[in-house]
C-alpha cells in the first residue's frame, strides 16, 4: 500500500476515535482534510460537562500506547496546546488492560532461557501493574529474594512503531504547510519522542539506567534504587528488587505509619535538585505512581525507561535563569535566553525583558509556597511566539520532570512548594558553581586538561602531516 494512502487511512480511524470522545478540535489544529473533518463531525459524539483537555485525553487513551505516551510528551508542550490542556493532559497514565499472564511466561523463558520454575520459586499470575509498553509481576527467585519482573508487551516495537512513523509524516506536513510552527521544531519533537520510546523498548537500557541512578545516589542516605538482578535480565525483561512501600500519592498511608509528608517532600526536592544540578541524570517520569517511600522515610523510585541528561553548559545555564527568577532581575533572564541563541540575534533584549517582567512579577511577586514554576514555565512559554522563540527539545524531558515533581509536591504537602526548598540548594550551587572565582577554576581546569592533552594532540597532527607528505612524495 503506498505510504499516504496507508497514512489516509490510520487518519481515518484516527478521525473516527476523536470523534467519539468529542475531541475533534485536535485534529482541526492541525489543518487536516476538510473532508475528513466533515465525516468525522457525522459520527461526532457530545461529552457535555467535560474539558476539552478530558476529551482529549480520552481519545488519546482509545488510540492505546503510542498515543498515551505523546498525550503525555504533548502536556510538556504548553507552547503548543495552552496550558488548560497541558494540566489535562498531565493526568493521562499508563493504565492499559494486561496480557495473558502465559504470553508473560513465555517470554521470560524465551528470554532467559531457562523455564520459570528454574528461575523462580513463585511467580504471581496476576500483574502488579500493566502500561502501555510493558506489566510487572511480583516473584520470589530461587534463592529466595523477592523481585519484580517486567516483561514487555507482545509485539509493541511495531505498534509504535507504526504510529511513531504516522506522526513523522504529520509533523513533516506540519513544518512544509504551516510555517509558523517550524520554530516549534514538529520534526525534531517527534525525533526526541521516538528516541525515548526506542530506549524503553529494550530494557536492558533500562537496566543500566536503574545502576547508573543507584551509582550516583550510593551516598545519598534519604534516597534508594533497587539493584538490578542482570542475571534475569535481557531485552525483553528485567528484573529488579521488589519495592515494599507507599506510594508517594497515599498521604492517608504515610502519616498512619508515621511518615512526615514534609520531611518527604524535603527529601524529594533534595534528590530531584542533585540530580539535576549534581549528576546531570535525572529519572525524568517520577509521578506518584513511580515514586514510593519506604517505611524508614526513604524515597524509591522506580520504572527507569524515561531518564534525562543535561550537560554542564545547560545546568550553568538553567541555574543563572531560575536565580534571575528568584532575584526578579528580568532583564538577566532576556540576556541569558538572547546569549543561549534562544531568542533570534534580531529581538530586542529590553523589551523581551519587559515580557518577562509581565510573566514573572505576577508568579515571583507571591510568596515562595504560592510560587509555582510550572505556572512560571508556561507562561515563559506562551510569550514565545512573539520573540520567535525557538523550542528547546533537549530540554523538553526536564521541563516535563520540572512540573511532575512539583505536582508531586503540592500532594505532599499545598501549603509548602517544593521550589521553597529548593532556593536554598539553587542559592548555594550558583554560588559555588556561578561566580567569578568559581568560573576561573572551571577555565583553569579545562586548560589544564587541554596542556595534558597537548602532547598527544600534536603528535596525532605530526604523524597526519608525515602521511600526507609521504602520499604526495612522487
Amino acid at each position: 500500500m503506498l505510504p499516504n494512502l496507508k497514512y489516509s487511512f490510520r487518519l481515518l480511524s484516527i478521525g473516527w476515535t476523536f470523534a467519539r470522545a468529542d475531541a475533534l478540535f485536535g485534529l482541526e489544529a492541525l489543518n487536516v482534510s476538510p473532508s475528513l473533518l466533515w465525516v468525522c463531525r457525522r459520527v461526532a459524539r457530545p461529552h457535555k460537562g467535560k474539558r476539552r483537555g478530558e476529551r482529549l485525553a480520552m481519545a488519546l487513551t482509545a488510540l492505546g500506547p503510542t498515543f498515551i505516551k505523546a498525550g503525555q510528551a504533548l502536556s510538556t508542550r504548553a507552547d503548543l496546546i495552552g496550558d488548560d490542556l497541558a494540566a489535562d493532559l498531565t493526568r493521562l497514565q499508563d493504565n492499559v488492560p494486561p496480557f495473558d499472564v502465559r504470553l508473560a511466561k513465555t517470554t521470560v523463558e524465551e528470554q532467559l532461557g531457562a523455564t520459570i520454575a528454574d528461575l523462580f520459586s513463585q511467580f504471581d499470575d496476576a500483574p502488579c501493574a500493566a502500561a502501555s509498553i510493558a506489566q510487572v509481576h511480583f516473584a520470589t527467585t530461587t534463592d529466595g529474594r523477592e523481585v519484580a519482573v517486567k516483561i514487555l508487551r507482545p509485539n509493541v516495537e511495531q505498534a509504535f512503531q507504526r504510529d511513531i512513523d504516522l506522526m513523522f509524516w504529520i509533523a513533516r506536513i506540519v513544518e512544509r504547510r504551516m510555517p509558523h510552527y517550524r520554530r516549534l521544531k514538529p520534526v525534531q519533537v517527534v525525533e526526541t519522542f521516538a528516541n525515548t520510546v526506542r530506549l524503553e523498548l529494550d530494557l536492558r537500557f533500562e537496566a543500566a539506567a536503574a545502576e547508573e541512578l543507584r551509582a550516583n545516589t550510593q551516598n545519598d542516605p534519604d534516597f534508594f534504587v533497587t539493584p538490578v538482578d542482570w542475571e534475569r535480565t535481557s531485552r525483553r525483561v528485567l528484573t529488579t528488587g521488589r519495592i515494599r512501600g507507599f506510594s508517594a500519592g497515599d498521604v492517608a498511608g504515610m502519616q498512619a505509619a508515621g511518615i512526615d509528608a514534609t520531611a518527604t517532600m524535603e527529601k524529594a526536592a533534595r534528590s530531584f535538585f542533585n540530580q539535576v544540578f549534581r549528576d546531570g541524570f535525572f529519572h525524568a517520569d517520577m509521578h506518584p505512581g513511580n515514586l514510593f517511600v519506604l517505611p524508614d522515610g526513604r524515597l524509591a523510585p522506580v520504572d527507569f525507561g524515561i531518564m534525562g541528561r543535561i550537560d554542564r553548559e545547560n545546568q550553568l545555564l538553567l541555574a543563572q535563569i531560575l536565580w534571575a527568577f528568584f532575584r526578579h532581575d528580568y532583564h538577566e533572564v532576556a540576556r541569558l535566553h538572547h546569549a543561549a541563541g534562544w531568542i533570534p540575534a534580531h529581538v530586542n533584549v529590553d523589551h523581551f525583558a519587559q515580557a518577562v517582567r509581565a510573566v514573572g512579577t505576577p508568579i515571583m511577586g507571591k510568596a515562595m509556597n504560592e510560587i509555582s514554576v510550572g505556572r512560571l514555565l508556561g507562561q515563559l512559554i506562551a510569550i514565545a511566539q512573539t520573540f520567535e522563540m525557538e523550542a528547546q527539545p533537549h530540554l523538553l524531558l526536564l521541563q516535563k520532570t520540572m512540573m511532575t515533581a512539583e505536582g508531586v509536591g503540592r500532594g505532599l504537602n499545598p501549603n509548602i512548594n517544593m521550589w521553597q526548598l529548593s532556593e536554598p540548594l539553587i542559592r548555594e550551587w550558583a554560588k559555588a558553581n556561578l561566580s567569578p572565582r568559581a568560573q576561573a577554576k572551571a577555565t583553569l581546569r579545562e586548560l589544564m586538561g587541554a596542556l595534558r592533552d597537548a602532547p598527544r594532540v600534536l603528535k596525532q597532527i605530526k604523524a597526519l602531516v608525515e602521511r600526507e607528505l609521504e602520499g604526495s612524495t612522487p
